[in-house]
């Protein structure tokens, strides 16, 4: 009897602890609501203050008249007094109904549907979801003026050098078998508040700079600390020259865009729009090889040479792109000489096309 006695007491607490717990949720879950009532007012607020900014930079800029800025103003205003009645009714339904339902009730949610604690599919069964796959704390917070993005970059093109005191045409290496390829990230961020004209770009980049040299010659490291260009003693296939590079590249990139907003963001889009680069970048060399393939007594040889060849280890120049929307025209030129106490200076030159992907 007694122990019979002792198992009703437990279950009874139990029962009044989960009460207790259910109650405490019930009440978070008002006062949230509550919190949530003030907080849209502060944001619908904040947005258009951010809209009237904007009217009032186009105003200045001259896009707009008077008259224009000053009826775009009253219809931001409307529409966010609007928002503010409209979202605070949606809240306000919600009270009620957890109310009115002392917080369990049924609430039909839709396929993969996001939250704070995980993926939910099928019907919440007072307010617990039915089935959750657990995330680590995912929470996407969207946030209204985004002022900087990323992108993958890639770039490909023709490469060659420019030695000193010649011209491009007297250049020892083939025009459209020289080429280069270049892959990175880069961050591109607004500069001012109420314009997106004018963006810094910055982000790191994988080079590859290739040169294939004419009249069957191939690069030899001298036991002077030259480099220089030899005839090959047999027939060459192929001679290739290639210089890896971590550059990390900087620049200034300027054009127009097209402002989108809405009732959460306010978005700048680049999309079909002119775009202009200014800028260069600065890195070290990774590694130099050269790749040559021959006949030699009837066989098949393919040599490749992993080596210093005495190129700089530093790496700086300048770079400038243009063009729409993500296909740029895209060209290179590295000030550091590409072979350390050459008797004639040689600089790396890319010419070719880059995709903001």
């Amino acid at each position: 009897m007694r122990t019979i006695t002792m198992y009703l007491l437990g279950l009874v607490t139990l029962l009044m602890i989960q009460n207790l717990s259910a109650q405490e949720e019930y009440e978070n879950k008002i006062e949230i609501l509550k919190e949530q009532k003030a907080k849209i007012t502060q944001q619908e607020k904040e947005a258009l203050k951010y809209e009237v900014e904007n009217i009032n930079q186009r105003l200045q800029d001259g896009n707009l008249t008077e008259e224009e800025a000053n009826l775009l103003k009253q219809k931001a205003a409307e529409k966010r007094a609007l928002n503010i009645e409209n979202r605070i009714a949606i809240v306000d339904n919600q009270i009620n109904l957890l109310e009115r339902n002392q917080g369990k009730m049924l609430v039909l949610m839709e396929l993969d549907t996001l939250t704070g604690q995980g993926i939910r599919l099928g019907v919440d069964i007072n307010g617990k979801p039915a089935i959750l796959f657990k995330t680590n704390n995912w929470k996407r917070e969207i946030v209204y003026d985004r002022r900087t993005y990323s992108d993958f970059v890639m770039a490909v093109g023709l490469n060659n050098a420019i030695v000193e005191g010649k011209s491009l045409n007297d250049s020892p290496y083939k025009i459209g078998g020289s080429r280069f390829f270049e892959m990175g990230w880069q961050w591109r961020r607004r500069l001012f508040k109420n314009s997106n004209f004018v963006r810094l770009n910055y982000g790191f980049s994988f080079q590859f700079n290739g040169l294939k040299p004419k009249d069957n010659q191939y690069f030899v490291a001298l036991d002077n600390g030259q480099t220089e260009l030899q005839e090959f003693e047999f027939d060459l296939n192929k001679s290739k020259f290639r210089m890896d590079n971590l550059v990390f590249p900087m620049h200034f990139e300027f054009g127009p865009s097209k402002l989108k907003t809405t009732e959460e963001t306010m978005r700048y889009s680049l999309r079909n729009q002119f775009r202009l680069g200014l800028g260069g970048y600065a890195g070290f060399n990774m590694g130099t090889r050269q790749k040559l393939k021959y006949d030699r007594n009837g066989d098949n040889v393919n040599d490749k040479l992993k080596r210093g060849y005495n190129t700089n280890d530093l790496v700086y120049g300048l770079s400038a792109y243009a063009g729409v929307d993500g296909v740029l025209l895209y060209v290179k030129y590295d000030l550091n000489p590409i072979f350390k106490n050459a008797a004639v200076n040689q600089r790396n030159v890319s010419l070719g096309l880059r995709f903001d992907l």
